[in-house]
Parts: C-alpha cells; sequence; structure tokens
C-alpha cells in the first residue's frame, strides 16, 4: 500500500529540504496520529496543493501531532493540457459524487454550474455552503488519489459565464446524448486547457446547448448508454486522460 498523504498549509512546503524536521498538526496531525496511528519510523507524504510533496518517516509521536524526518522533496509540473470539468449543480448529492471521482481521475479544475435545469439552487449562505462542501469534497479526494496538486473550485457560474470560460478554453466539449460526434474521435491539443460540460439531471436545455455551440463548444457523446449526471464527466474525463495522460 502506498504511503498516505496529508495535506499542509499553502506555501508551507516552499524552504523544506531533505534533512529537516516538519511538525503535522492541527486536524491533519490528529488524523495522523489517532485515527491513521502511524508509528516511529513509518512513512507518509505531505503535500502543499500545489505540486509540491514531501516525503519522510515518523520521528515522534505527540498528542494529536507528528514530528516528520524528511527524506525527499519533489516538484510535480502541471499536466498538460489541463483538464476542467464544468458540472452542473445536481440533487441528492449527485454533483459531489462527481466531483469526487472527477478528482480521483485528475481533474484540474471544477466550476459549479447554475444550469435553467437544476433542481439544486445556489443562493446566500447556501451558496457559501455548497462552495465550500465541494472543495472539501476536493481536499478528501486529492488525499485519497494521493496527488499533489489539488484541483481548483471555481465559483458558481450561469450560462454567461459558462460561454465565457468556453471562449476562453482551447477545446471546449458539451456531453450530450443526441450528439452525433464521439467524444473519442476528438483531436486533443497537447496543451493549454479541454473543458468538459455536463447537464443536470433533466438534461442542457436547447437553448444551453445552441448558446454553447455558438461560443465554440463541440458537442460530444461517449456511447449509446445515457449516463447520470455524476458519472457523465467521471467517463469523459477517464477517455481524455487515457488519450493524454495514461499512456
Amino acid at each position: 500500500m502506498s504511503a498516505p498523504l496529508f495535506l499542509v498549509g499553502a506555501g508551507a512546503l516552499q524552504s523544506v529540504t531533505t534533512g529537516d524536521v516538519v511538525r503535522l498538526d492541527g486536524p491533519e496531525g490528529r488524523h495522523a496520529a489517532t485515527v491513521t496511528r502511524l508509528g516511529h519510523g513509518e512513512e507518509l507524504l505531505l503535500a502543499d496543493g500545489s505540486g509540491r510533496v514531501a516525503r519522510g518517516r515518523v520521528a515522534g509521536v505527540g498528542k494529536g501531532e507528528l514530528d516528520v524526518a524528511i527524506e525527499d522533496v519533489t516538484d510535480e509540473a502541471p499536466s498538460q493540457p489541463a483538464f476542467t470539468l464544468v458540472q452542473a449543480l445536481a440533487k441528492n448529492d449527485r454533483d459531489l459524487l462527481a466531483v469526487e471521482v472527477a478528482t480521483e481521475l485528475g481533474v484540474d479544475e471544477v466550476v459549479p454550474w447554475a444550469a435553467s435545469r437544476s433542481v439544486v439552487v445556489w443562493r446566500g449562505d447556501r451558496a457559501a455552503k455548497g462552495h465550500a462542501k465541494w472543495t472539501r469534497t476536493v481536499q478528501t479526494a486529492s488525499k485519497q488519489a494521493r496527488r499533489a496538486r489539488i484541483p481548483r473550485v471555481a465559483e458558481q457560474v450561469d450560462r454567461r459565464g459558462v460561454t465565457d470560460r468556453i471562449c476562453a478554453a482551447d477545446l471546449a466539449l458539451v456531453l450530450h446524448e443526441e450528439a452525433t460526434e464521439p467524444l473519442v474521435s476528438v483531436d486533443l491539443p497537447t496543451d493549454g486547457e479541454v473543458l468538459v460540460v455536463v447537464g443536470p439531471e433533466g438534461g442542457i436545455s436547447p437553448e444551453e446547448l445552441q448558446a454553447f455551440v455558438d461560443a465554440g463548444a463541440r458537442a460530444v457523446r461517449l456511447g449509446s448508454i445515457v449516463l447520470r449526471t455524476s458519472t457523465a464527466g467521471a467517463a469523459a474525463l477517464a477517455v481524455l486522460s487515457g488519450r493524454r495522460r495514461w499512456s
């Protein structure tokens, strides 16, 4: 089993080098010491979310904290092309499932989208709570996947916000069951941003689809099976990763 990964604050590993001893405290330290119950000499990874990872071993265990002797520090370059998932808000936490699996599959950014057919609505305090929930989901999934870079959770967008993101992307793909172009046949860029748009339970409205295509997106299909909003984005990311990252 690979060494568990724990998150430290942004920039906390910037000056860390081999031979240093780093204290892991706070919620992550308590989890490592009392839940994972790491003991002296056991290996673990520390990441600050920016691509820097410190590999080390437990040098001391305190009450809810660990001292970690650093053995190696590496910097992981950003993946190219970058994958962004525009995920429509969905009920019963199906959007959270989509974000979780997308993170495990290597997505670089997730964008909450208030689609016209979204049952869930983020407004006021609910918007802040929803965004925080997505952020926690991304962090937890990043730890599970041993990711050195934590995906960014963008602010919620409406139709206009999605079209703006489409215009800025190097390639924008809208998953749609009535599309005729297969995703597997699309030529992918070697760098830049690939944007994938996934609609809610009721699907993307004709008006939204037309606006996105007019902005430069391409409507594509995964296959003959219609997937849920919670799984469509993950399936698309798996296809894209297989063609650009997993070879």
